[in-house]
């Protein structure tokens, strides 16, 4: 049970992560639109452009995700194949895993990455003052 419990927790960590990735850009444009200073602190958008600069690198080396390697990996000490589980498992999963081929991942990942240095461009990080 402690397996699974991991597995669901890890799982939970990279929806954050892409959370975390996707919202971030949203909230530096959106908050620059309505004036909000914290969104171009500088640790938040480094924080920002390193998490997707590390998605964005592994999409183009190949290399699958260190949580979803960790995740699966303790699924199988789990006792489970595949994504049977729980109903937290199911819906993140859900939410986090699409079926597409490699190049489809590759261009979005990216384009949105590229987004992400433009909006370093339209909206300069600064120091907190």
């Amino acid at each position: 049970m402690i397996w699974q419990w991991l597995a669901d927790a890890v799982l939970a960590l990279h929806v954050g992560v892409v959370l975390f990735v996707v919202l971030g850009l949203v909230l530096v444009f959106l908050g620059n639109g309505l004036g909000w200073r914290w969104v171009n602190h500088l640790w938040f958008r480094l924080a920002h452009l390193v998490a997707i600069g590390v998605v964005v690198l592994q999409t183009w080396l190949g290399v699958i995700c260190p949580l979803t390697t960790l995740e699966m990996w303790l699924r199988r000490q789990a006792g489970q194949v595949g994504y049977d589980g729980s109903f937290i498992e199911h819906w993140l999963q859900q939410f986090l895993y699409y079926d597409a081929p490699a190049w489809v991942f590759i261009v979005l990942y990216t384009g949105f990455g590229l987004l992400v240095v433009a909006s370093w461009w339209w909206f300069p990080p600064r120091r907190r003052s």
